[in-house]
């Protein structure tokens, strides 16, 4: 995988890049949708490529491993033939899902310990399997086993954690440079910064993280009850550190103003279940603020979901319209309220590209925050 660094904004630390994988281009700033069991729910793959126009999409480790499993997906010849998706796939390492099983996991120095959700069966994620599981799942990039701490953690425990952490990290780095792909072609692997809320913490763990060279590196543990000024501290922290010429992957982050924050701070990717999730529940992020779908005030409102919208459902249908879908609970109207939500979030990032380009991201920025995050 290679990365080119296009442009970096006069005012800030907002970046253009272009990642280079096997499967494709990705042109950053980038938002990745995320399609935990190989899809994005209520979304046609043809639309998440010619609609929405995503470059990457992200898939579960924990989820793919328990169904359909990992035999099919190798007898399939890997996730991109097995859905159908011909772009770049991520694929995280499993570890938020086991993290949040809570009283079904436990943690131990060999890696973490789980029941399924499904069935109650119980499983091991080791920082070695994770990574052959990613290899076999065919991810262009695949993420370190890592231990995801609540943002209310106290110091003893994120600093207990980050060593776990760290040491998997260390396993699965070795295991991924001893061991090749199933399909062909490269796959990357990157690290994941941790540390929770201590910005001494974060500076231990990002400077572990890029003293290793991966192709890419990887900030998490953030986005999980923190406030979001502590969020955006943490991104500077790690950011400082980070090498300048690897793109920086923010994990599970977030809103519009979010996305916009954390690109103004340096980071080049970013996924989130926030667009498909708050759609299917009638919430419609736009350029011009918010909108629930299931107010009175849209009943009759025969202008377009957003006139200006960068997916074809927004002038296809009405705002009156969608809105008796929600009521009327019509399948139909997840489906138009996620398609315009992964759009416009892949055309929020393309806009910031275009604006980091054309050096007036910091003014055009702050605007954009105070917009998007209106209630209409």
């Amino acid at each position: 995988m290679d990365f080119l660094l296009q442009a970096t904004d006069k005012n800030s630390n907002a970046r253009a890049g272009l990642i280079t994988t096997d499967h494709g281009q990705i042109e950053t700033p980038i938002f990745m949708p995320v399609g935990t069991l190989g899809a994005l729910k209520a979304v046609h793959m043809h639309e998440v490529r010619d609609d929405i126009k995503a470059q990457i999409i992200l898939g579960n480790t924990y989820h793919l491993y328990l169904r359909p499993g990992i035999e099919i997906l190798e007898k399939a010849g890997g996730l991109h033939k097995f859905n159908g998706w011909d772009r770049p796939i991520l694929t995280d390492s499993g570890g938020f899902q086991v993290f949040s099983l809570s009283g079904n996991r436990k943690l131990k120095e060999e890696g973490a310990y789980f029941r399924s959700h499904i069935d109650g069966s119980k499983h091991l994620f080791t920082p070695e399997n994770v990574v052959d599981i990613q290899r076999s799942i065919g991810a262009d990039i695949m993420m370190q086993l890592d231990e995801c701490p609540p943002g209310t953690a106290d110091y003893e425990y994120a600093k207990k954690s980050l060593g776990l952490t760290t040491r998997w990290l260390m396993r699965g780095w070795k295991h991924y440079k001893g061991t090749d792909g199933k399909y062909g072609y490269s796959q990357a692997y990157f690290p994941i910064v941790q540390g929770c809320t201590f910005p001494d913490l974060r500076r231990q763990s990002a400077q572990t993280v890029a003293e290793l060279g991966a192709d890419g590196n990887a900030i998490g543990g953030l986005a999980v009850g923190e406030p979001a000024e502590v969020m955006y501290d943490m991104i500077e922290v790690v950011n400082e550190i980070l090498p300048k010429d690897k793109p920086r992957y923010l994990m599970g982050v977030g809103t519009p103003a979010n996305i916009l924050e954390a690109i103004d701070r340096g980071v080049d990717m970013m996924d989130c279940v926030m667009p498909t999730r708050n759609g299917r529940n009638g919430m419609l992020f736009t350029a011009h603020g918010i909108m629930n779908m299931r107010n009175k005030k849209w009943a009759d409102d025969f202008s377009p979901i957003q006139e200006d919208g960068p997916s074809y459902v927004d002038r296809q249908y009405t705002k009156a319209y969608l809105r008796h879908l929600f009521i009327a609970d019509e399948i139909l109207a997840m489906q138009i309220a996620s398609i315009h939500n992964l759009a416009f979030y892949i055309w929020l990032v393309g806009e910031a590209r275009r604006h980091i380009i054309a050096g007036d991201f910091k003014s055009w920025k702050t605007m954009m925050v105070e917009r998007v995050m209106r209630r209409l």
